[in-house]
């Protein structure tokens, strides 16, 4: 599949409500960052909680372009935490952390405006 960032393309194909409620986007503290110069793209791993339900989870994202490892600790995100893990390079990435595509196509992070508990399902 492929995802199509231009901010001008015609919606996607229409899905039912119950399609929609089988995506789990969760919102979770950034807890800890690495480098990941392996990946490709420039990328960070991501170690983010997820609450009591969930607890903590690792994720590849495509981020190193506008984000640095220290500044992102503590920032709430979102991802989507029901796709299976997807092996990245050396490291399995369990959650897709979700962002949208600025003007020059790099990563800006999708976030809640103001703190809600981790584990806070999207809805």
């Amino acid at each position: 599949m492929h995802l199509n960032h231009d901010p001008a393309a015609p919606p996607a194909e229409a899905i039912a409500f119950d399609d929609f409620l089988k995506v789990d986007i969760r919102v979770g503290t950034i807890i800890q960052v690495e480098p990941f110069p392996e990946a490709r793209k420039p990328s960070l791993k991501l170690w983010i909680d997820f609450g009591a339900g969930l607890g903590v989870k690792k994720s590849s994202a495509q981020i190193a372009a506008l984000y640095e490892g220290e500044l992102l600790l503590g920032r709430q995100v979102a991802a989507v935490v029901n796709f299976p893990p997807r092996q990245i390079g050396k490291m399995l990435s369990e959650v897709l952390t979700l962002g949208f595509a600025d003007e020059q196509g790099r990563v800006v992070l999708f976030s809640p405006d103001r703190p809600v508990p981790d584990g806070s399902r999207l809805f």
